[in-house]
């Protein structure tokens, strides 16, 4: 390979297509190699948050992008902005002139990666989720390889079907080390560590759930248990005094800033089933009770803990089920039969993916080395495009 290629990643709005943007941006530049961000303006909160991260070392681009919307009205617009997004995105590539391409879905990766598709240029959209995305959807067709995070991913025409590579989902270093670590070990009558975590907001679901079912639990049984909850501020009093009551010791909190020292000391998690959370679990090798959040978008969530439930690395448990009866039985379970939770755990390692990023990087940069090899002209080469009748009309 050359000693440096330039990479445009695409990506913004949600945690699930950042995060691996921001994997594949850390082992990029690892290598010596230069990336770009093009994104709409939802990113720039978490760029503001993160800037001690990669993307306070990399450029970032806003373009305008939206989803299609509801109404005629709205869709009528937000198209208007999708095309101007694109004009935006083809622009900047004729200025940064890249070597490949890689979408992480969503509708702010949309404009930039059919920008790219109509310049020619190598592209790569990642699926995060067990299900093809919308915005992936539409552009499967398009682009030259669907990267996958799962072995079976659903909503791929039989006509792309070729174009899929497994790779995973790449997940943040601190969490990648933890792949090494052993899951720790619940003995008998020990104290069993439970994580619940509900997204950087925390799950109301749980939050009136956990307490409930622990309470139901004998004394002997829930005093064995430590437990780390994601809570949303709104429910935090009252999910402290539900734990003060029953005499359990909880450290609850709207936000944990050390997820990954928490996740190496759980010896259970219960969370929702989204992809960086699925990934994060798989790659550190814990057990978990899968919650989908129920409204997902073609309830991905589900077919994403099915898939971990069916390796025997998680227990899916749908909302309408996560009863606090339910919970109490598949806890005192656990801590009466420890060894359930070294299996399951063994089984969530075998799934993870821990060498995702780099699989990533390889797959993207060995469609930048032949871009540049077999295409001597256009972008890669630093060489102008040519104008088109629609660059000539904009």
């Amino acid at each position: 390979m050359t000693s440096s290629y330039h990479i445009i990643l695409a990506a913004g709005g949600t945690g699930g297509h950042i995060f691996p943007a921001e994997s594949l941006a850390e082992e990029l530049t690892a290598r010596g190699h230069r990336v770009t961000m093009i994104t709409d303006h939802r990113f720039a909160d978490y760029a503001a948050a993160s800037m001690k991260g990669i993307f306070a070392q990399v450029p970032i681009h806003y373009i305008s992008a939206a989803s299609m919307g509801r109404t005629l009205l709205k869709r009528a617009l937000n198209a208007l902005m999708i095309l101007r997004g694109i004009w935006q995105a083809r622009q900047l590539m004729k200025t940064i002139r890249p070597h490949a391409v890689v979408g992480f879905g969503g509708y702010p990766s949309f404009p930039t990666m059919m920008a790219a598709t109509s310049l020619g240029l190598p592209t790569i959209i990642h699926e995060q989720n067990a299900l093809l995305g919308k915005a992936n959807r539409v552009l499967a067709e398009r682009v030259t390889t669907i990267a996958a995070s799962f072995e079976q991913t659903g909503m791929v025409k039989p006509e792309c079907r070729h174009k899929l590579m497994v790779v995973g989902n790449p997940v943040r270093a601190a969490v990648r080390a933890l792949h090494e670590i052993p899951a720790p070990e619940l003995v008998q009558d020990g104290i069993l560590r439970l994580l619940v975590m509900g997204g950087s907001q925390g799950a109301l679901v749980f939050s009136d759930v956990v307490p409930k079912a622990v309470a139901l639990l004998p004394e002997p049984l829930r005093k064995r248990l430590r437990i780390d909850q994601q809570t949303r501020v709104e429910a935090l009093g009252e999910t402290r005094r539900a734990y003060e009551a029953i005499g359990v010791q909880a450290d609850l909190a709207p936000f944990f800033a050390d997820v990954p020292a928490r996740l190496a000391a759980a010896h259970l998690v219960i969370s929702r089933s989204g992809a960086s959370t699925m990934a994060e679990l798989t790659c550190a090798g814990r057990p978990a009770i899968l919650v989908p959040y129920p409204t997902a978008a073609d309830d991905h969530q589900t077919f994403n803990a099915a898939a971990l439930d069916d390796a025997g690395g998680a227990w899916l448990m749908p909302e309408d089920a996560f009863t606090p009866e339910a919970l109490a039985a598949k806890l005192e379970g656990f801590l009466r039969l420890p060894s359930s939770l070294a299996k399951s755990a063994a089984a969530s390692r075998a799934y993870g993916r821990p060498e995702a990023a780099a699989k990533l990087a390889d797959l993207v940069l060995g469609h930048a080395e032949k871009h540049a090899r077999l295409r001597g002209g256009g972008l890669a080469s630093g060489h102008p495009v040519p104008p088109t009748a629609t660059d000539r009309a904009a």
